[in-house]
């Protein structure tokens, strides 16, 4: 049995359910008590002699030592995520972009190869495709739904398969207990953002993932406050591989973020049903919108993995809906841009912003914005059309979120 002095848990009775971990989980109150999560503003630690410094920086006794790579503010929010996720532990970073850089970082050298979905944030292509390339990773990219393109994708050197499931912006839902059979029967790891459902609707390890990658920037924060990101999964993995490169690189979470998000952590079930509910009922009245060619939402029974979607995310859509208004067929590209760029501009209760997750209620135009440093080519793979316009739903009077849209969609023109 090791003898390793450990950072105590908070005293929670076993079997605990997830709404209590949300608020519960974490660090014990310090010595003066506090009720509210302390935050520690502290670069450095103190040690009480030498000796005890040497057994910490040996990693011989876990303690807090230097803000870059342990911090109490920081492990209350790791701990309080790997909770929620069902996972052994979780590693935060500066951003969800973070995330995924030390996700590659940690795991894969020159000469390995990733399978990834076409279907992932537009950044997320950009870091696989131009910048991992750099350092002799190779990706492919294959349809998020095709599981023989995932198959036949993969090689000796595929060292990981990666998936963002539902995807952004058009909400496509990748089979995560099928990827992961297709992953570990290749001697590879299977990691899934689960940015858009976080775990209040669907904990990706329960269906086979190895690792779950998050953008905290969005429903973990929940107000569009802070920069924030996470990887989570099993405690050898990431101690192993990921801890040592976190500690020399500093893709690190500050103190005052962690903070901040292990707060909106406590909301986070009650805002993502509400949200979810307030989005599905959006996108049935967009289908009902003569103006509108196409609705992406997977609540809906026309979403093509409605049915896995709803055993995958606890019967919940999640609250992003994606539309493509009038003119992208009759008209072509540039009234379909047109078209989209009008009804953005009309509202007046949404923000025009590309940021998703947030209270307030988002809208956006993925070609030219999340999406607008792919190549055409690009975002053609991903369906990524110049009409489509999303929608990431707070929580507005939805009456009022209905009203906003109309005002652009019952003035479109075909000219």
């Amino acid at each position: 049995m090791s003898t390793k002095k450990t950072i105590p848990r908070v005293a929670l009775p076993p079997g605990v359910r997830p709404d209590t971990l949300a608020v519960r989980e974490g660090l014990p109150a310090s010595a003066w008590g506090e009720n509210s999560e302390a935050l520690f503003l502290s670069s450095s630690f103190l040690h009480p002699d030498a000796a005890t410094a040497a057994a910490r920086f040996a990693n011989e006794e876990e303690a807090f030592v230097y803000s870059r790579f342990s911090n109490p503010t920081v492990m209350m929010f790791e701990r309080r995520l790997a909770a929620l996720e069902r996972t052994e532990s979780c590693v935060a970073t500066a951003s969800g972009m973070g995330a995924i850089t030390l996700l590659a970082m940690s795991l894969l050298k020159a000469g390995d190869h990733v399978v990834c979905s076409q279907s992932v944030f537009g950044s997320t292509i950009v870091l696989f495709a131009r910048e991992f390339a750099k350092f002799g990773v190779e990706t492919s990219f294959v349809s998020q739904t095709d599981l023989g393109e995932w198959q036949r994708a993969l090689r000796p050197e595929t060292k990981l398969l990666f998936a963002e499931t539902p995807s952004n912006p058009l909400t496509e839902v990748c089979d995560i207990a099928a990827l992961s059979a297709i992953a570990h029967q290749g001697g590879a790891l299977l990691a899934v953002d689960n940015c858009f459902c976080t775990p209040a609707l669907q904990r990706p390890v329960e269906f086979g993932a190895d690792l779950v990658i998050h953008s905290g920037t969005k429903y973990l924060d929940g107000q569009g406050r802070v920069m924030a990101g996470a990887v989570c999964g099993g405690q050898r993995l990431l101690d192993e591989k990921f801890v040592p490169v976190m500690r020399s690189t500093g893709i690190t979470l500050s103190a005052f973020n962690a903070w901040v998000v292990l707060k909106g952590l406590e909301t986070l079930a009650i805002r993502m049903r509400a949200q979810s509910a307030s989005a599905l009922e959006l996108a049935q009245w967009l289908e009902r919108q003569p103006q509108v060619e196409r609705v992406f939402h997977p609540g809906l029974a026309s979403h093509p993995q409605h049915e896995l979607a709803m055993r995958q995310q606890a019967g919940c859509g999640g609250a992003v809906v994606s539309f493509i208004v009038r003119g992208q067929q009759g008209g072509g590209a540039e009234l379909a841009r047109r078209n989209a760029f009008h009804v953005i501009d009309s509202t007046q209760v949404c923000s025009i912003t590309a940021n998703l997750g947030d209270t307030k209620t988002t809208i956006t135009h993925p070609a030219s914005t999340s999406h607008g440093r792919l190549t055409e080519a690009q975002r053609q793979a991903a369906g990524i059309t110049q009409g489509l316009v999303r929608v990431a739903v707070g929580l507005e009077d939805l009456q009022d979120l209905k009203d906003d849209l109309a005002r652009g969609l019952d003035s479109i023109t075909s000219q």
